[in-house]
């Protein structure tokens, strides 16, 4: 069984900053991790290659600095990695990001037939969880989105059957393959890499695929090719909190307070 991994660079949004003059982001200084969802792909392709011997390439699209991610992949266990850097490829839309990596996982399956893609959810950076249903429908895979476990996997009859985390119960379904599955957080706790893994990620000379690899028309990618754009960022205006003290003797009036709240606040979400 082949497998590819889907892998984002993002910014840590924990230390995410505003410039309040250009409503842009403020990149310099901010550390960048592996997206959180992907982590979660990552260790699940993993978990597949220690049940059923699979082989796993990673893949992401970003700039040079992104085969940081491509190696903690690696250093956990991902077979190998391509990552995906070009000029062309900057400013891509979801849109314009499903079509260069679509176009990857063909390139790949050249060499051996890609049986199953795995994505995270979504993106904290974008949080449109569009990339992954974008890449399933251009390949023409089946598409299984929300999953948080994968309960069997049959190689023999190519199918696969996934548990997917609805609102208000769960989904059992199984589908053909080749499919792509995009994963929940809840599906596995991701593990941590050993030190030879990392010396070993380290040293692995890491291919970089640019358009004149892919041969993609120009204006199908990065902010030619992408229909939407991304106008102002700004940080949601929240009203302040009120703290309440509630030390010593002010505990008894501090718990009236709170109660009296919370009664005014249940009479206006009813009024309402």
């Amino acid at each position: 069984m082949y497998i590819v991994v889907c892998v984002k660079m993002v910014p840590d949004t924990t230390q995410v900053k505003i410039d309040p003059v250009t409503n842009t982001l403020v990149r310099e200084g901010v550390p960048f991790i592996t997206n959180p969802f992907d982590t979660h792909a990552v260790e699940e392709g993993l978990r597949l290659k220690d049940r059923y011997g699979a082989r796993i390439t990673a893949i992401s699209m970003g700039p040079p600095a992104a085969e940081s991610v491509l190696r903690r992949a690696i250093a956990l266990g991902i077979d190998d990695g391509v990552l995906l850097s070009d000029r062309a490829f900057g400013g891509a839309d979801t849109l314009a990001t499903s079509r260069v990596l679509t176009e990857t996982i063909i390139k790949l399956g050249e060499k051996e037939e890609v049986d199953l893609v795995i994505c995270g959810k979504q993106t904290i950076d974008g949080d449109t969880a569009q990339v992954g249903p974008g890449i399933a429908s251009r390949l023409g895979f089946s598409q299984l989105t929300l999953i948080d476990k994968i309960l069997e996997v049959d190689q023999k009859n190519k199918t696969i059957r996934v548990q997917r985390k609805l609102e208000e119960r769960h989904e059992i379904v199984e589908s053909t393959l080749p499919a792509l599955i995009t994963v929940e957080r809840e599906i596995n706790l991701p593990r941590y890499p050993t030190v030879p893994g990392r010396l070993d990620a380290a040293e692995i000379k890491l291919p970089v695929w640019t358009n004149d690899v892919l041969k993609l028309d120009p204006k199908s990618i990065g902010l030619q090719g992408s229909p939407t754009q991304v106008r102002r960022i700004f940080a949601p205006e929240r009203e302040k909190g009120e703290i309440v003290p509630g030390e010593g003797e002010n505990r008894q009036q501090a718990v009236k307070t709170m109660i009296d709240k919370l009664v005014d606040w249940d009479f206006v979400s009813l009024e309402s």
